[in-house]
């Protein structure tokens, strides 16, 4: 930071976090993420949930223990390169960026494809175009207007349960917990669910806004993941009673299918509606992440310097926001990405390797250590447990990435030597 950026405004409580992480967590994901879990694990489809929820867990702790030593704006690209070293800073903020920048525009069309299918490409440009303004703005308009949307959210779940427990539709024996995917599928369903949970990253990512960060990140980012799960947990259980696994793995539009089997066709438009909206909720949140990641990496120019900029007025990365707004209304307007974003998952994935890396060297003690771990061991399994094509389209991005920091370092060792 300079004196022309002083930084970042710290003006998020408790509350504002919990929303912001919600946000993130809470959702597009619940909406279609439990169809394809289901198919990988089938009757193992809660085993899964709770494999994903463990390991959720443990990095949720290393984050939030992380945060409060360093609560600045880039979340795990700070942590590793403190505590690791500048390459796996690098590659931590590598693969978020990336990953999700393509998770930006598959939730932008998302919102296209629910709102007006006909011009789902048009709907999606304006969505990140609204919602890179709001960030602008100040990010306590989007802390606000996440609230909304959250609201919104939950109330749209909360029938979905209510609907699909009341009916006649319901059987318990649906429920009934095997593995009939076998232990493959089982994690490859958590694999899958895990991407849904790791919107607590947001919090992190945000610790230069968020005021008293010591006291107030280990508190929001266990306390967001909590209602996650146990919001997740609901609906499975809501949505498994009626359907049952086989049913669900078949499916395209698992909350939509599960009302109209619970004899509630009139709730479906409104579980559309709750679909598009918290699909809005998760752009809102990865945008912020995103440009906050830019910002931490240009400030060590791994990206242009000129990301760097705090606006003095809004004291936002303004023009981190707007590179990443317009590089994902790109994406959004020419390509449809929401089938070829498995390696977003990948990604997520190795950056929280990295966090639970970082996380482990903080004390020597072997109680403190086991919760870091069990996260990085957790992380690496889920991983490659991935479908292969998203395991290769992951690993390539990561090798991408990896070449340009070599040319980068190439480069300053050759200016360097020239100088000399």
């Amino acid at each position: 930071m300079t004196a022309s950026d002083p930084g970042l405004r710290r003006t998020l409580g408790v509350g504002d976090a919990v929303v912001i992480g919600l946000g993130s967590m809470v959702g597009a994901g619940i909406f279609a993420a439990l169809a394809p879990a289901a198919h990988a694990a089938g009757s193992g489809l809660l085993l899964g949930l709770a494999v994903a929820a463990v390991v959720a867990y443990c990095n949720a702790m290393s984050s939030a223990r992380l945060a409060a030593l360093y609560p600045a704006s880039g979340g795990t690209y700070v942590y590793g390169r403190e505590r690791l070293g500048e390459f796996w800073g690098y590659l931590a903020g590598w693969s978020f960026v990336v990953g999700k920048t393509a998770s930006c525009a598959a939730m932008a069309l998302t919102v296209g494809t629910y709102v007006w299918p006909e011009q789902a490409h048009a709907v999606a440009v304006g969505a990140v175009v609204a919602l890179t303004a709001v960030n602008y703005g100040g990010v306590q308009k989007s802390a606000w207007l996440t609230r909304v949307i959250v609201a919104l959210v939950l109330s749209v779940l909360s029938c979905v349960v209510v609907v699909c427990l009341a009916s006649g539709e319901a059987d318990a024996g649906r429920l009934d917990i095997g593995a009939s995917g076998g232990a493959d599928g089982v994690l490859q369903a958590a694999g899958l669910l895990f991407f849904a949970f790791a919107g607590y990253a947001r919090i992190a990512t945000l610790g230069e806004e968020v005021r008293d960060p010591a006291r107030t990140i280990p508190r929001a980012i266990p306390l967001a993941l909590g209602i996650a799960l146990l919001v997740y947990l609901c609906v499975a259980v809501a949505v498994l009673s009626v359907l049952g696994s086989g049913a669900l793995g078949a499916t395209t539009a698992p909350l939509a299918d599960a009302v109209r089997a619970a004899g509630a066709p009139w709730l479906v438009p409104v579980v559309r509606v709750g679909a598009a909206v918290a699909a809005l909720g998760s752009l809102l949140a990865l945008i912020l992440g995103v440009s906050r990641t830019t910002l931490a990496m240009a400030r060590d120019r791994h990206l242009p310097r000129a990301l760097a900029s705090v606006h003095p007025r809004f004291q936002v990365p303004h023009r981190a926001e707007l590179a990443v707004g317009a590089v994902v209304a790109v994406l959004a307007a020419a390509v449809d990405v929401r089938g070829a974003i498995g390696f977003s998952s990948f990604g997520v994935l190795a950056y929280y390797a990295v966090a639970n890396a970082s996380a482990w060297t903080l004390s020597s003690a072997p109680s403190a250590r086991v919760v870091p771990a069990v996260g990085l061991a957790g992380c690496v399994v889920l991983a490659f447990s991935l479908p292969r094509v998203s395991v290769v389209v992951g690993a390539g991005v990561l090798v991408v990435g990896v070449v340009a920091y070599a040319v980068r370092r190439w480069r300053q060792a050759g200016a360097g030597a020239g100088a000399r």
